[in-house]
């Protein structure tokens, strides 16, 4: 049950801020790939190439995501980060293999603007408070991949949606809010790469027991689906990847969909 306060502070923020567009870029090795439910994994090409794209038509965010960070023990994506940051000029989240204040310092000083951090906080939640005293809450993205075990429940899943953990990802979710977590990224994994849309209910749930901003990823086929986890889901921001990366749309078009749709936007002019 959500408390009115909690749910007036949250529509509230909804209501005065802009859904952002975000370019999600899961990436292994050199590589940005693309799959099926965080598995099935297709090379793309250079992630910095579609980067830079997305930059050009005006995307308000880029995600990265090393995908096998767990196989190496650490983040791989430092060299990537560098270089995309000559040519990339909105804020830079980095995710996977994040386990230390060290780890975030030195993806920051290589241009992240903020972190992605699921594994090492489920394992260590003090971690999300760590992070976000020393760099600031919205440097602390807690990233949740989830999977539905329920009607009505889902369990956060780690190492790119192949590890359980047992936890409840609305527990987890209203948990990472206290320790001060600066926003949500919230994965689908039963959806991801599916192009049927979001899970609406998980993203609705969540939103609702949190209000921190929740970026909802994994499902998005078309446009609608975009206008439907805004206005029934709440959602603040939402990550695509697929829809970018085989070109059946871009971010011209989604954000004229957006207009269209009263959904408020930032603006922008090529």
């Amino acid at each position: 049950m959500v408390s009115g306060n909690l749910e007036n502070k949250s529509n509230k923020y909804r209501m005065a801020s802009n859904i952002r567009l975000i370019a999600r870029l899961d990436i292994k090795g050199p590589n940005l790939i693309k799959g099926i439910h965080l598995e099935g994994l297709r090379v793309m090409g250079n992630p910095n190439e579609f980067a830079k794209k997305y930059y050009n038509d005006g995307v308000d965010e880029i995600i990265y995501m090393d995908t096998v960070a767990s196989l190496y023990g650490r983040n791989n994506l430092s060299d990537i980060v560098k270089k995309a940051v000559k040519d990339v000029y909105v804020p830079i989240t980095v995710g996977g293999g994040l386990r230390s204040i060290d780890d975030v310092k030195y993806l920051l000083r290589c241009g992240a603007e903020k972190v992605a951090i699921n594994t090492a906080a489920t394992k260590d939640p003090k971690l999300i408070t760590e992070v976000s005293r020393k760099f600031g809450s919205q440097c602390m993205v807690l990233s949740i991949e989830a999977k539905r075990n329920g009607d009505d429940s889902w369990e956060v899943y780690t190492e790119n949606g192949r590890q359980k953990t047992g936890m409840d990802v609305l527990e987890w979710a209203k948990q990472g809010e206290s320790l001060e977590a600066g926003e949500i990224l919230l994965t689908s994994v039963d959806n991801e790469g599916t192009k049927k849309g979001f899970d609406y209910e998980l993203i609705k749930k969540v939103s609702e027991s949190v209000s921190i901003p929740v970026i909802a990823s994994g499902g998005m086929g078309c446009l609608n689906d975009l206008s439907k986890v805004v206005n029934d889901s709440s959602a603040d921001a939402v990550a695509m990847a697929d829809i970018l990366h085989y070109d059946r749309s871009n971010i011209k078009l989604i954000r004229e969909h957006c207009q269209e749709n009263n959904i408020n936007v930032r603006d922008y002019e090529a």
